[in-house]
């Protein structure tokens, strides 16, 4: 029998777990090493869906069954660029999949976005979520208005966090500075801002109907705000998803408020040109757009009309970026690594033989977390199909103990995947007894002191 291929994932989120399990299926023996820079597993999953959204997380049981099949391994707290490179791993592995989604999120590119209170919702998602990198952020939710930009779902779960009661808050794995921050704030008016009309908001209408069952907000929509334009209107008939919602705004707009203590206003064609403010932000500044059509597709075009807007707090939530990896192919513009459908492409337009990409990196942020299935079943198969056409073979180098001895060289703290389940279950306990799902540990030496304590006791 020949030796299993050797491939290793590089991040460990939906995309990266999806890809495993399809190798792992594959009728040509493979082993996977899936590296993680943090000593948890799960990527967004984990430190991205909202707290209050336990059920998207219980996607990650399916993942745990992948991580324990034969073949598997995870390497946590490997950083690709600091612990391997590139070459490392090209050298070491018969083939290589990149998984490592959209790690950083665009910018404003507008005055005053760099003022104390101006966040970008990733920093603010990673901070409540447990993200060990993000723990020391000095959020100050003592505002009495919040402003998030942008009309997708992301900006839906920061709009939405912030209008959380403690009451609602306390059954969740939001971390507890931020269920103490955001439980004490005098936070009164969260107001989400759309650069386009109603009908181009990108929300799902599931996530659009919890904003108006929260126990301690009123949603308010102006119907003025839902008047739409002759081709937002004949948009619609093709498009369900943008009909429930308008459907769900119209409900909203005839709602009476019930006075309670914050309200959740939407508002819609408007760009932000400004943050005013010394050095703290003390109002937006926003343009009024008008919608055109432009080569098939519905744009904003600013107006000379122009408000400012009070606030203390901005966040901004207009989309994720990927970022370039050392000796990869990049393409700024789209923000993903170089490819045709999971080949990684070089600056010839030539396959880089052994090298693949899936999920954000790959085809930029879009789609939820299901997407990243057929994403990555895509990517497998081109991969598959070099091992059928003979361009991708095992070579002797790649093994796990090669990969092992390099790590030890190196004096890596290595998190393997029963380390993980140390982390998971102290939390898990720890969560028990307040009636949570788990209480997470938030730091780098946290995490990596429990994840040691099960490699002491097996030793």
């Amino acid at each position: 029998m020949s030796a299993p291929l050797c491939v290793a994932i590089v991040g460990s989120g939906p995309a990266g777990f999806y890809a495993a399990g399809a190798l792992l299926d594959a009728d040509t023996p493979v082993e996977v090493d899936m590296i993680e820079r943090l000593p948890t597993p799960w990527g967004l999953v984990r430190l991205g869906v909202a707290p209050d959204h336990p059920k998207l997380k219980s996607v990650s049981r399916a993942f745990e069954r992948i991580a324990e099949r034969p073949g598997f391994r995870f390497l946590g707290n490997v950083e690709v660029g600091r612990d391997l490179t590139h070459a490392d791993l090209t050298r070491l592995y018969d083939a290589v999949v990149y998984a490592v989604g959209a790690q950083t999120d665009r910018r404003l590119g507008i005055p005053g976005e760099d003022l104390s209170g101006s966040w970008s919702a990733t920093e603010f998602v990673a901070w409540y979520n447990g993200h060990p990198d993000f723990q020391e952020l000095p959020f100050d939710l003592n505002v009495d208005r919040a402003v998030v930009i942008g009309n997708g779902n992301v900006a839906l779960d920061v709009a939405r966090m912030l209008a959380l009661t403690p009451d609602e808050l306390a059954p969740t794995d939001t971390t507890d500075p931020a269920i103490e921050a955001i439980g004490g704030s005098p936070i009164s008016d969260v107001v989400v801002v759309g650069r386009r009309g109603p009908a181009q908001a990108s929300w799902t209408t599931q996530e659009l109907k919890e904003m108006g069952e929260l126990a301690g907000a009123d949603v308010v929509v102006d119907p003025a705000e839902l008047e739409l334009d002759a081709a937002s209107e004949a948009a619609l008939e093709h498009d369900t998803n943008a009909r429930r919602n308008m459907d769900v705004l119209r409900e909203f707009a005839a709602r009476e408020r019930t006075g309670q203590p914050v309200t959740v206003r939407f508002l819609f064609l408007r760009s932000p040109v400004s943050l005013h403010g010394d050095e703290q932000v003390n109002a937006i500044e926003l343009v009024r757009n008008r919608l055109e059509e432009q080569d098939g597709r519905i744009v904003a075009v600013p107006t000379d009309e122009h408000e400012l807007l009070g606030c203390g707090l901005v966040f901004r939530s207009v989309g994720y970026h990927g970022v370039a990896l050392p000796e990869l192919p990049f393409d700024e513009r789209r923000g993903t690594i170089r490819n045709e459908q999971g080949r990684v492409i070089g600056d010839e337009g030539t396959h880089v033989a052994g090298v693949y990409c899936a999920g954000w990196i790959k085809r930029g942020p879009t789609g939820i977390i299901g997407t990243n299935k057929k994403d990555a079943a895509e990517t497998v198969e081109r991969l598959l199909a070099d091992v059928r056409e003979g361009t991708l073979t095992h070579k002797a180098p790649a093994t796990a103990e090669a990969v092992e001895a390099l790590l030890v060289e190196r004096g890596v703290r290595v998190v393997l995947y029963p380390g993980w389940g140390a982390i998971d279950e102290l939390e898990r306990v720890a969560g028990e007894k307040l009636g949570r799902p788990r209480v997470k540990l938030r730091t780098w030496d946290e995490l990596l002191d429990a994840a040691e304590r099960v490699a002491e006791t097996t030793a």
